[in-house]
């Protein structure tokens, strides 16, 4: 697809400017190490035909935190830079829209630290990340990332090879997606996805510690809560996984999308007749309440 054109624009570093004529330094450290944190945000037209980000403050807050984690340097402020989003999305004439912020570090080919670094602000229409239908995922051979080794919490730009690589290993087998497992062979994440399995009416999802703690997994949880559906955080394994009678991935890229199998395993609930269901109608309606 293609993500700009000759009348895109974006926010680089304070100002507004065209896709087309932005440049960046090709001694980035982040081009080079991976170097560099992100968000994935997104904005719909709401009922009443207004534009609105789901959950914006939450995203750009985190975004802060994930560069204070990887010590990049980081001296925007939040308002701001919804202000700005907003600001973003009129001038690019999109309401339903993925929003990509991201901080970026300068020329720097060492391994010391910068004074300053770079904050770009992108947006273009983007249809759900793993589309509509139920999903066929596999469970991939390679692991979470160990939270010793990694600052698993903060959004980083290279944590993603790691998904990428998960990602096209199942794919080339035949399946929709991947899931990842921790190194101690419980059940954490997708590539880019927090996971929920469903049985006899009740909802679990991993606990915190080798997962990205998702904000769209955050509003399912409290949408739980509003629909009295028991939803709790554990360590899951890969039986327990492939005995339930549904699952799901959400993200803010994929929005909550139903598993029609794991590996071999059908899960054998119409989804339909799921409570997970009944929350991924509850998010869709959510998403462009006024």
């Amino acid at each position: 697809m293609a993500y700009f054109n000759n009348e895109t624009v974006l926010y680089f570093d304070g100002q507004f400017s065209k896709a087309s004529e932005t440049k960046i330094d090709l001694y980035s450290q982040s081009l080079h190490y991976g170097y560099a944190v992100f968000e994935g945000i997104r904005s719909y037209k709401t009922v009443s035909g207004k534009t609105k980000i789901l959950e914006a403050k939450a995203h750009y807050d985190r975004l802060k935190r994930s560069a204070e984690a990887l010590n990049l340097p980081y001296t925007y402020e939040t308002e701001t830079l919804i202000r700005h989003t907003y600001d973003l999305l009129e001038k690019n004439n999109i309401q339903n829209a993925y929003i990509r912020p991201l901080v970026f570090a300068p020329d720097n080919m060492s391994f010391n630290a910068n004074n300053v670094s770079h904050l770009v602000i992108q947006c273009w229409e983007q249809p759900k990340f793993l589309g509509e239908k139920l999903l066929r995922v596999g469970i991939s051979g390679f692991q979470r990332p160990n939270p010793q080794a990694f600052k698993i919490y903060a959004k980083a730009a290279g944590h993603y090879v790691n998904s990428i690589m998960a990602s096209q290993e199942v794919k080339s087998k035949g399946f929709d997606e991947a899931l990842l497992l921790d190194q101690h062979g419980y059940v954490a994440e997708g590539p880019g996805a927090n996971i929920f399995i469903e049985k006899d009416g009740k909802l679990f999802t991993p606990s915190l510690g080798y997962i990205l703690p998702g904000i769209t997994r955050q509003l399912v949880i409290e949408l739980c809560e509003e629909l009295e559906i028991p939803v709790f955080e554990k360590e899951i394994n890969v039986s327990e996984l492939k005995q339930a009678d549904a699952a799901f991935y959400c993200g803010t890229a994929a929005e909550v999308v139903g598993f029609e199998s794991i590996d071999e395993y059908k899960f054998p609930l119409k989804w339909s007749d799921s409570v997970s269901a009944k929350l991924q109608n509850a998010f869709n309606k959510l998403v462009i309440a006024d």
